[in-house]
């Protein structure tokens, strides 16, 4: 039966973890397909705010199991951090919620050591790495050297090929970087310790995911980062090391497209980035303070895993349109659309301009976008405040035609506005089936 996809389609920290949990309500199963413990979801319920960064956002949700699949890279000791705070505030987080693919991949402390100290040696030209290991542990498993999870359920032999690692690249460290390496006996018995905790978690998760499928079951997979942070189809070299577009989403899991119902992709009703990289309507000064906000409040735009500020700006309609082809999306979730209250006028990119040409679709993919100036049209905004509304039609009528014109250049209906951090602050704008 029903695979349903959530798709970023930004640069990440689009709202994702809201929208999961919506629609994990009426789903049986919630998966990540990819990424690290660099993502970050947030979700608020009531006074309790979750926030996660390997455990799906669905597990809040008492009723659901949730699984991580296998393009992922797990570091074990976030993840354990993860199932205790869980645990501690009143969620069930036992190995019949949570189950892990045996085809993951381990993230080490010498990944972390390694991602510093190369993002260090870039100086000037820093990619903006978390510096959690990510990319380090993700060249591993390209290399074919690196430990999948499944290692762990023989602990002589994890042990063995934990040292063999830490030394591998503990000699990288120290010659290339001058940099002392972990130590990989103390290493490999911190890991054996974490690897009899985990065990119980382990599975073959393309095969449950295809069996619930079989059943009727309905799975939710859960993107993180976002579609301009893709290894092949973002703003290369300034992206993550996975693949959080759609078809990331089949591969991460193990199960081909036959099944797919929804590919819901969520974008901000602005844009916003962390780290370097190019952004052609980021905006400054009180504009952008006002997009920000201050960090006093869990939805202000600081990374939830770095904490760092974003850079904020007008929506880019092209990037948007490239993302809904990419992806293949069946419908736009639109969040955040509150922020844009007391702006006025509201800009939105329509096009760009090289030279003396106007694009509306990018001739050559995201990668290189130094050369386009973007052009913006502008709409009226709205002063009421939004929160307390719940209806489509109770929507200020300058809010209404926001929405239609990010329609407009998406070339997708939207089916979800957010308007407030809480659960029921979302409002159904398009129904869909």
């Amino acid at each position: 039966m029903p695979l349903d996809v959530i798709i970023g389609a930004q640069w990440g920290d689009e709202g994702k973890g809201r929208i999961t949990d919506l629609l994990a309500a009426e789903a049986d199963i919630v998966a990540r397909y990819s990424g690290g413990d660099n993502a970050g979801h947030t979700v608020t319920v009531g006074e309790q705010i979750f926030k996660l960064h390997l455990i799906p956002s669905g597990i809040v949700h008492p009723h659901t199991t949730c699984l991580l699949g296998s393009g992922m890279v797990v570091n074990p000791a976030i993840l354990l951090g993860e199932i205790d705070d869980l645990a501690s505030m009143g969620v069930n987080v036992s190995p019949n919620r949570l189950k892990l693919s045996s085809a993951a991949h381990v993230l080490t402390p010498a990944h972390i050591a390694l991602d510093g100290a190369e993002e260090t040696r870039r100086k000037g030209e820093m990619l903006g790495t978390t510096r959690r290991g990510i990319g380090p542990a993700y060249k591993d498993k390209a290399a074919r050297s690196g430990l999948r999870l499944g290692a762990m359920r023989e602990p002589e032999e994890f042990a063995i090929q934990m040292e063999e690692h830490i030394r591998a690249v503990g000699e990288v460290l120290e010659r290339i970087y001058n940099l002392e390496s972990p130590d990989p006996v103390e290493v490999a018995g911190t890991y054996c310790e974490y690897a009899k905790r985990l065990r119980p978690y382990l599975t073959d998760v393309g095969g449950f995911v295809d069996q619930a499928l079989r059943e009727g079951k309905t799975v939710l997979a859960e993107g993180a980062q976002g579609t301009l942070l893709d290894l092949d189809h973002g703003t290369y070299p300034f992206v993550t090391s996975s693949y959080p577009t759609t078809p990331g989403a089949l591969i991460g899991l193990g199960v081909g497209p036959k099944h797919l119902r929804r590919i819901i992709g969520v974008t901000k009703a602005f844009q916003t980035r962390v780290g370097s990289g190019p952004f052609p309507t980021e905006v400054f000064e009180e504009t952008a303070d006002k997009l920000r906000g201050t960090g006093e409040n869990p939805w202000d735009e600081y990374g939830t895993t770095t904490g760092r500020p974003r850079r904020v700006g007008w929506l880019d309609g092209i990037l948007l349109r490239y993302a809904v082809r990419v992806n293949g999306f069946t419908e736009l979730a639109l969040t955040k659309l509150d922020i844009l209250t007391g702006l006025d006028p509201l800009k939105l990119c329509l096009s760009y301009r090289r030279n003396e040409d106007t694009y509306h679709d990018l001739p050559d993919g995201p990668a290189d976008l130094s050369p386009f100036t973007p052009e913006y049209g502008e709409l009226p905004g709205w002063r009421s405040d939004l929160w307390e509304i719940h209806h489509r039609d109770d929507l200020p009528h300058e809010a209404q035609s926001y929405i239609r014109r990010v329609e407009e250049l998406a070339e997708l209906k939207v089916s979800l506005i957010s308007v407030g951090p809480e659960r029921e602050q979302v409002i159904h704008w398009n129904i869909t089936a």
